[in-house]
């Protein structure tokens, strides 16, 4: 009797472990938001491809006067800043809370290398006169960017806030979820600019 008993609770111990990791990072309304903000996108996407079949010369004309190469570089900014929001959450899974910030610090500071590109390239393009009207193409590029550029600017901002609660030793390993999330949050902000990067700069 004893050690079917035994064997019962080892079965829920093991079946409690394995829901535990499967367990979605961060919380519930996060993953809400983050689906809501992935369907925007979503449509912002179509649009641009189903036009870019519909207008295609205008499309590699103003593909044309866009830097790949600054594309390019935006994504590397991101893509560093997510691998230091990744190395953060797990230092906070261990406990250390400082180790996390100042990985934080250097997250931010990827991001800000994409905003200064970013902002780089409008000055640019606004410089040989295209903006939101001149057509089409424009119109698509600055909303998609710029939209996206704000939520950038927002993931920052919840980073910033993270770092400053980590500082503070606010966080411990047994309940990250509030970590996890605003991590989740910049990780969607990353993958969507690797899709845009693609879809505006590269794919013709």
């Amino acid at each position: 009797m004893t050690n079917i008993l035994l064997f019962d609770e080892i079965n829920k111990v093991a079946v409690t472990n394995h829901a535990s990791e499967k367990k979605l990072p961060g919380d519930l309304a996060m993953w809400i938001f983050i689906v809501m903000e992935l369907t925007v996108f979503a449509i912002f996407f179509i649009a641009f491809a189903v036009t870019q079949r519909i207008q295609s010369e205008m499309f590699i004309e103003g593909r044309a006067t866009l830097n790949a190469s600054i594309g390019l570089f935006c994504t590397l900014a991101l893509i560093v800043s997510s691998y230091y929001v990744a190395l953060a959450v797990e230092a906070v899974k261990k406990g250390k809370n400082f180790v996390a910030s100042r990985r934080l610090i250097l997250a931010l500071l990827s991001a800000t290398v994409y905003l200064v590109l970013k902002l780089s390239e409008y000055t640019t393009l606004v410089g040989l006169g295209y903006d939101l009207s001149t057509n089409t193409f424009y119109t698509l590029y600055f909303f998609i960017t710029g939209f996206h550029f704000m939520h950038v600017l927002l993931g920052m901002i919840i980073l910033a806030y993270m770092g400053l609660k980590a500082r503070k030793d606010s966080y411990i390993p047994t309940d990250s979820n509030g970590f996890e999330a605003g991590a989740s949050y910049w990780h969607m902000v990353d993958l969507v600019w690797i899709i845009v990067f693609f879809l505006i700069y590269i794919i013709h």
